[in-house]
């Protein structure tokens, strides 16, 4: 039965960012816009986007500030200041995202959309309905079997892909033919391989946030964390049962992360690591946490040493159960192709030198790991799709380039997922999905040679601190076997590397060994001797570490003496303080009283002055009146 199959030929930068600016309300006056903006987002999305809309358009902002009588303008202006000198194509890449997240539907709904629908037969018929298990809608599990070529049927009834068939050519990415409806078109999914099958699920299409990550665990696909808007979730961790078909939420102990995207998990043994990644809030990561398998209990380190510094879509991986490697990854502003090491069992952080053709800087990569190799395929930095597939080799730290593409083609995409398979007993790398300004749907295979495996062993005179971080505990089998292997009948086969005969091969790989092995020789000289100036220089530190705690405890000592005195002295002051208001009072009854007593003094100096007054005029008036004759007056006539 025919069944439609829905094509996404979706829109390039920057015609993706106009149609989701003209959708969001940016186009128009700008009273319009505002108006249209606010009334679609909440105010702090719609501050964002405004920010990210203007860094796209015009640039970082240089424009004065506002006046404090606007504070509206104020808090759009801050909000486009604070993005500093975030590049175009980076303020394009998140406005576009940041709207898929907030209204997962708007490329349907725009009038610039170019999808098309277009017929497709196919072999197989499939409703593609998501699980619903307890209320809660998880996503779409998707099957690619490459069991004896044959057809099966995944339990939940989603589309199965026939067998990928022989692949011939080495260290070339081809394209197989497929059968079967494809699984839609994504990025940012999680996929895994368990015996022969590949499960795809989750992803973002149009905003659409699933599950992120999944690890194969027993009988079952974990899924970890995912993008969620409410800040306050933690990461669940979500079991899909591969007999039954069904997804379930498994619970867990201790302190869960905060949930993220763009996280890494790395199965190490049985414990989860996890690393990075981006919250509800957009912010960056750089923390660290371990999830026990066993117990389903969580816990966070704090390791030492420097950290990679807080980011998204990076890759991870572990080598020699013992250290795990960070590279690259992205911020809100720029893409790294930095190289970090943490030591699991000492939890310290390093960063060793890389050696070798390294890496441009790139975020959204995926990597996967063959024995000692880590093969890393494509991601991008904002401006142009990484083409190149690279290896690792995580015992040397020597990368070196297996193939590149041309053109926008998915495996110069973002977000693409990368597993390892096995045909006829040799190992495959297989891609599927990936965003390069389109999502896609395309599986496409590279079947690694010894000669892409071997190549950054042979190179001449590592670096002594190339190895110091990472040393290989284990002989890997991929890595260091011969250039001939036995069949199943006895017969010699001959593993195709070049067109070089089979005696000038032998001759090759018995150099090649002696030289690893003299190189392995001079770095364990070389390693030896770090490891002594190591512990001459930790005994160094640990009677430096004495000395300090000596006089950490004689200053701690002086401290509380001088806690005593200052105690002390302010009791003393507070004392003074009192003394000082009494006497400032009793100043103020002296100064009213020496008021008083001049007041009493000039009232005395003028009743003397009146009593002499009288006195003179008593004496006056007697002795002319005898002069007179007339009688003189008695006391109490006077």
């Amino acid at each position: 039965m025919a069944t439609m199959a829905r094509t996404n030929t979706g829109l390039a930068y920057p015609d993706r960012f106009y149609a989701a600016a003209s959708y969001a309300g940016f186009g128009g006056s700008p009273n319009s816009a505002n108006k249209d903006v606010a009334s679609k987002f909440s105010n702090e999305v719609a501050l964002i986007l405004y920010a990210l809309y203007q860094q796209a358009t015009v640039g970082p902002c240089n424009v004065p500030k506002p006046s404090p009588w606007s504070p509206v303008e104020q808090r759009k202006w801050k909000s486009w200041q604070q993005l500093g000198n975030m590049v175009s194509a980076e303020a394009m890449r998140l406005f576009v995202k940041i709207l898929e997240e907030e209204d997962p539907g708007w490329y349907s709904r725009t009038s610039n959309s170019v999808e098309s629908v277009r017929d497709v037969q196919m072999n197989h018929n499939s409703n593609g309905e998501p699980i619903i298990e307890n209320g809660n809608s998880f996503a779409e599990t998707k099957t690619i079997s490459a069991e004896n070529g044959s057809l099966m049927e995944a339990q939940d009834k989603d589309i199965v892909l026939e067998g990928l068939g022989p692949v011939v050519v080495y260290d070339q990415w081809v394209s197989p033919p497929i059968k079967g409806q494809r699984p839609k078109a994504r990025y940012e999914h999680g996929a895994a391989v368990v015996q022969d099958k590949m499960y795809i699920s989750g992803g973002n299409h149009n905003g659409r946030y699933l599950s992120d990550l999944n690890i194969p665990w027993e009988n079952k696909l974990l899924s970890i964390a995912g993008h969620t808007k409410d800040p306050s979730e933690t990461i669940q961790i979500k079991a899909f049962d591969l007999q039954t078909g069904t997804w379930s939420i498994l619970k867990t102990y201790g302190k869960a992360p905060v949930s993220r995207g763009g996280q890494s998990v790395t199965l190490v043994g049985s414990t989860l690591v996890i690393f990075g990644g981006q919250d509800a809030k957009r912010t960056l990561l750089n923390d660290l946490h371990i999830l026990d398998l066993e117990t389903m209990t969580w816990d966070d380190f704090d390791a030492v040493g420097v950290p990679p510094s807080p980011r998204s879509d990076h890759a991870a991986a572990v080598h020699a159960e013992r250290y795990l490697l960070i590279f690259g990854g992205g911020s809100h502003a720029t893409c790294f192709n930095d190289l970090h090491v943490l030591d699991l069992q000492a939890m310290e952080w390093s960063r060793p030198t890389q050696q070798g053709e390294i890496p441009s800087p790139r975020a959204g990569h995926a990597g996967v790991t063959v024995g000692e190799n880590w093969f890393i395929v494509g991601g991008g930095d904002n401006k142009s799709g990484a083409s190149e597939t690279v290896v690792l080799n995580m015992s040397t730290l020597v990368w070196s380039v297996v193939t590149s593409v041309e053109g926008r083609v998915p495996l110069a995409s973002e977000g693409l997922s990368l597993v390892v398979g096995s045909i006829s007993g040799e190992d495959i790398l297989v891609s599927f999905g990936g965003y390069n300004g389109r999502y896609n749907n395309e599986v496409n295979v590279l079947k690694p040679s010894h000669k892409s495996t071997l190549q950054s062993k042979i190179m001449e005179a590592p670096a002594p601190d190339s190895v110091s971080a990472v040393r290989n505990a284990t002989n890997p089998t991929r890595d260091l076997e011969s250039d001939f292997e036995v069949g199943q009948e006895g017969k010699i086969r001959e593993i195709v590397v070049d067109n070089n005969d089979s005696e000038r091969m032998k001759s090759k790989g018995e150099e090649t060994s002696e030289l690893i092995i003299a190189t392995l020789k001079a770095e364990k000289e070389e390693l030896e001797s770090s490891l002594n100036k190591e512990k001459l220089q930790s005994l160094q530190l640990r009677e430096e570490l004495t000395q300090a705690e000596t006089r950490n405890t004689d200053l701690y000592k002086e401290l509380q003496s001088i806690r005593g005195q200052l105690a002390a002295e302010q009791s003393r002051c507070f004392k003074l303080e009192v003394d000082v208001a009494e006497l400032r009072q009793k100043l103020q009854t002296m100064e009213t009283l020496q008021k008083e007593l001049e007041l009493l003094q000039r009232q005395k100096a003028a009743s003397e002055q009146a009593s002499l007054n009288a006195k003179q005029r008593q004496g006056s008036g007697g002795v002319w009146g005898w002069l007179a004759g007339s009688p003189p007056q008695n006391a109490d006539d006077a």
